[in-house]
């Protein structure tokens, strides 16, 4: 009774590996290897390196879009809501102008560091909804879990890292800091700009560093959550055997594999036995390894065909017998000896094959 209970207690343990059923599975409904990190800090950097690069056509866009509205929009001497109307959506356009490449560089970065992490998905499934989420018990245990310390650890060394990256920038830029006061509201816009972008860019990297250390935490913690227990692999092993669909797909890239290997062994034959519309058998004899022939492939109608064609290509001889070839392909199957009752017949074939090749 004892030995029963600890094997049970065992089978139950999730120890194994998650099979590609499980994984197929699992990410169907959503649930994939998936580090949200990784995709801040390289929508982070991105952004940050795009302000970068692009301030000056920002720059150029802001300036010309306050000079206009100073000068156009702000003397115009009639306000009805016509031109408020006009004024608004010409506001709108300028706006969106200047902001839409920092939306597009954001959208870009956050679709490819999901499609580098877990490939292109769509799924629904998390979108249901489950009464499970909102259990006040599984909230409570997911507040004190080895999860919530894991992500308290990291916010603590992202505050620490970030923290002393720009108090260092400030403190090496210390100089041009305190020089602002002495310069014009242009170039304090300029010494500030290229200080912040400085700043962004070195605490995406830091981030980006962060993000991969988080990145192989979640692979961990996912496979740990995906293992199976032996009981678990039995059990799919069997509603997988169950399911005539699968059956029927596992028998037919059976039949498709061992038709592959039996039409490889044809160009090796010796000769081809036909009926000549309906049936083919392929034979091998090596003299001084066998003691006698063996049929290498048979078929009937379309298979016959085939067999005939790679022969054909091959210049296996292929010799016309009737009766011995609808004999053979009823008795003898594929990687047998030919019977005795056929030796004399087989051995004529062969003959006449041997002097034919002998002739050429």
């Amino acid at each position: 009774m004892y030995v029963r209970l600890d094997l049970q207690f065992f089978a139950g343990e999730k120890t194994e590996k998650a099979t590609p059923k499980k994984r197929e599975d699992s990410r169907k409904k959503g649930q994939v290897l998936k580090s949200q990190d990784v995709t801040s800090a390289l929508v982070i950097l991105s952004v940050f390196l795009f302000l970068f690069f692009g301030a000056s056509f920002m720059r150029d866009r802001f300036f010309n879009f306050f000079t206009y509205s100073f000068t156009e929009l702000v003397p115009m001497g009639q306000v009805d809501a016509e031109s408020v109307m006009l004024i608004f959506i010409q506001v709108l356009t300028q706006m969106a102008i200047i902001l839409l490449p920092i939306f597009a560089v954001s959208v870009i970065a956050s679709i490819g560091s999901n499609l580098m992490q877990f490939g292109f998905l769509f799924t629904t499934e998390s979108m249901k909804f489950d009464l499970k989420k909102i259990d006040p018990i599984k909230g409570i245990k997911r507040i004190v879990s080895v999860r919530a310390i894991v992500e308290l650890m990291k916010s603590l060394l992202k505050i620490s890292f970030i923290g002393s990256v720009t108090a260092f920038i400030v403190s090496a830029n210390l100089e041009k800091v305190l020089g602002l006061a002495f310069k014009t509201p242009a170039e304090t816009l300029i010494v500030v700009g290229q200080l912040v972008a400085l700043m962004g860019i070195v605490a995406a990297f830091v981030l980006l560093f962060i993000s991969i250390l988080d990145y192989f935490y979640q692979k961990y913690d996912y496979e740990k959550n995906l293992r199976m227990s032996k009981q678990d692999i039995k059990d799919e092993y069997k509603n997988m055997e169950g399911d005539p669909l699968i059956k029927s797909r596992i028998k037919q890239t059976q039949r498709e594999m061992a038709m592959r290997r039996m039409m490889s062994e044809v160009p090796d034959a010796d000769v081809v036995i036909t009926n000549p519309t309906h049936y083919a058998i392929a034979l091998k004899y090596d003299d001084g390894e066998m003691d006698a022939p063996i049929v290498v492939a048979k078929g009937v109608d379309f298979v016959a065909q085939k067999i005939k064609y790679i022969a054909k290509e091959h210049d296996v001889v292929m010799v016309e017998n009737r009766p011995l070839a609808r004999a053979m392909y009823d008795e003898v199957e594929i990687g047998d000896v030919v019977p005795e009752q056929f030796f004399k017949a087989v051995a004529e074939v062969l003959a006449y094959v041997y002097r034919l090749k002998r002739k050429i």
